[in-house]
């Protein structure tokens, strides 16, 4: 791995844990992940790849995952009444979007190529509909709209989410997560279960909180549908998207390239919820591509701002 830090910053009235892979003046790149996952999610492979084509990596932790704050004094909702919008969540997706604008403006960047996955992209695309000076480019991943119209999940896999319950220890957390993999997984490529199976005791080590996931699965459940104001993104974007999604089903992702100008939706066969690691070149190859067109666009609007009116 290339040189990294890590560090908290205060923001929004809350604790926000990071890590930064690579040179600090290079090209600034953001990833978000997605529903009750943590930093350690975006693979270490991948991340150095983005730092060898001349990013600077910044990952961090979601309010109620890994070492962020976690907001224990409120009440864990339920799932199902969560799915029907029949609560009021702790927070909502606009909340953690303004996490994640904090987290740049701590960090002293006044913009990046925003990356999210899942939750994450419905993050990510309010990050540029709130802060859109934030946010250089957008790659999307495995995400939709909020519409309840697309990107809906198939039956079994929404029952089994609803009936999730909390581990009672870390063997138990890590068979959990083994099952949610292979339920929701790609069916077209390995299921690693080596590389899971540390991943997900890492993931409990760092700060496995259940209560946690509910309101962060509360947030996505209250989401507004962004289908119309998508149509204010101007940066290039590209959505990526499983064809095989179980979770999030490809109607979500179509959605959001439809919605945004000038976006490119690029769907790979065989990949479900989840992040194949035979894709990950294939995912960086895009990263790379719409970084490019962002930085280009960038240039265009500083040189257009430095010329005398």
């Amino acid at each position: 791995m290339e040189p990294h830090a890590t560090g908290t910053v205060e923001v929004n009235g809350i604790t926000i844990a990071y890590e930064t892979i690579g040179d600090p003046t290079a090209v600034p790149v953001l990833l978000i992940m997605g529903l009750g996952a943590q930093l350690i999610t975006w693979p270490d492979e991948l991340c150095a790849e983005l730092v060898d084509r001349g990013t600077y990596v910044i990952r961090f932790d979601n309010r109620d995952a890994g070492r962020s704050t976690h907001l224990t004094g409120q009440p864990a909702p339920r799932p199902l009444r969560s799915v029907l919008r029949l609560q009021r969540p702790p927070y909502r997706i606009e909340d953690m979007a303004d996490d994640a604008a904090g987290l740049l403006a701590a960090l002293g960047i006044d913009s990046a190529h925003v990356v999210g996955a899942s939750m994450g992209g419905f993050i990510a695309q309010t990050v540029a509909l709130r802060h859109p000076a934030r946010v250089r480019s957008l790659t999307l991943i495995m995400t939709s709209t909020g519409s309840l119209l697309v990107g809906l999940p198939k039956g079994p896999v929404l029952l089994r989410g609803g009936r999730q319950q909390a581990a009672r220890d870390r063997d138990g957390a890590i068979e959990s997560s083994l099952a949610t993999s292979r339920a929701i997984g790609s069916p077209g490529y390995p299921f690693d279960e080596g590389y899971r199976r540390e991943l997900a005791g890492r993931a409990y080590d760092r700060g496995y909180d259940f209560d946690g996931y509910l309101r962060q699965f509360a947030a996505i459940g209250a989401q507004s549908d962004r289908t119309r104001a998508l149509s204010r993104v101007r940066v290039p974007t590209v959505v990526l998207h499983g064809l095989s999604d179980p979770l999030v089903s490809q109607s979500g992702g179509r959605a959001v390239a439809q919605a945004i100008p000038g976006s490119r939706f690029v769907g790979y066969p065989g990949m479900g919820h989840d992040l194949p690691r035979d894709l990950w070149p294939q995912f960086v190859d895009e990263m790379a591509t719409v970084i490019r067109a962002g930085e280009e666009r960038r240039a265009g609007e500083l040189e257009g701002a430095s010329r005398p009116a």
